[in-house]
């Protein structure tokens, strides 16, 4: 008789296989998976051109030093790196249908979605505090955002949002799976995952609930208290057109702030039970593939400076070119 541990290779398989997740995104429209894979790979490629775009320029061109555009450059990073964790899985899983993932994957695709949504909120946060300063304390502008306090401010950002999303994923892969490990989203998310839980989860479902509250709605009343007061000094303002230069720098960022509040919060806020998975994917799709891919556009279309930036480094280069 063989020893227990004696198993034969295909049952370690079949019991790998078992343990790993598989990501049933748009399961619901087979027929138009290869249509949106098209799709999704063409915003995929947009959003990382868009931003890498804005990181350059904003690297480069001496004329984009102000803190703003620094802020800028960290938004268009979380912007890459958010894509670069969530589009790939998703062209796979609509071209591969039914392939798994291990359990450490998908935790690791849930870390990183829970981080950088976490510094999104934070980064919105403290771009619109720095218009609130250029706008209502000009004199003391320049004194107060320091290049040290904006490099402060950009790594707390980055670095806020990874104890929490930490503990979280610690927490939900803590608790046992059962039955079929296929996850209705095109995506590691908390509610998918929690419907794969066989153990109670109030309180941990309560520590979420109470986590996303203070993660966007505090950002959020920070965000909207900045704009009232900004608001306010606009229409101080004696002039017309500085009313219009100062609301003309706010106008993109106020944009990209209500695109991305909108749609974390109808998925995030909502009680589960309002909205079907099928509809929470097109919802989700907003903040994770649609919102990375226009921020660029909506940021160099109707700023000068950035135009102006883009048009000044293709010459330089065309120049340096000419003169070879």
């Amino acid at each position: 008789m063989p020893p227990s541990w004696a198993s034969p290779p295909w049952t370690n398989q079949s019991r790998s296989r078992e343990l790993e997740f598989v990501l049933l995104g748009f399961s619901h429209v087979p027929s138009l998976r290869p249509m949106l894979a098209v799709l999704f790979l063409a915003t995929f490629l947009l959003t990382l051109l868009g931003n890498t775009l804005i990181v350059m320029l904003t690297s480069l061109d001496p004329g984009l030093r102000a803190p703003m555009y620094f802020f800028l450059r960290q938004l268009a990073l979380v912007e890459i790196c958010f894509s670069l964790d969530v589009a790939p899985r998703l062209l796979v899983t609509l071209l591969r249908p039914g392939r798994g993932m291990f359990p450490t994957s998908c935790a690791l695709q849930l870390l990183l979605v829970l981080s950088l949504v976490t510094s999104e909120c934070f980064l919105l946060t403290v771009m619109a505090w720095d218009r609130f300063l250029a706008i209502c304390r000009p004199l003391r502008y320049g004194a107060i955002m320091s290049l040290r306090l904006c490099h402060l401010l950009a790594a707390t950002c980055w670095l806020a949002g990874l104890p929490v999303a930490l503990v979280f994923t610690i927490w939900l892969f803590n608790f046992p799976f059962c039955g079929p490990r296929g996850i209705r989203h095109f995506l590691c998310d908390i509610a998918p995952l929690l419907s794969l839980v066989c153990a109670d989860t109030r309180v941990f479902e309560a520590n979420v609930f109470v986590a996303t509250v203070l993660v966007i709605m505090v950002p959020f009343s920070l965000i909207a208290t900045s704009y009232v007061m900004i608001l306010a000094a606009v229409l101080r303002m004696p002039s017309a057109s500085g009313r219009q230069k100062a609301l003309s720098t706010c106008a993109s960022h106020l944009i990209v702030v209500i695109l991305f509040y909108g749609t974390t919060g109808v998925i995030h806020l909502r009680p589960k039970a309002s909205y079907s998975p099928e509809s929470k994917q097109v919802v989700s799709l907003s903040y994770t593939m649609v919102t990375p891919m226009l921020n660029p556009l909506i940021y160099s279309l109707r700023n000068k400076e950035v135009k102006a930036a883009f048009r000044r480094v293709c010459c330089g280069r065309q120049g340096s070119r000419f003169h070879e």
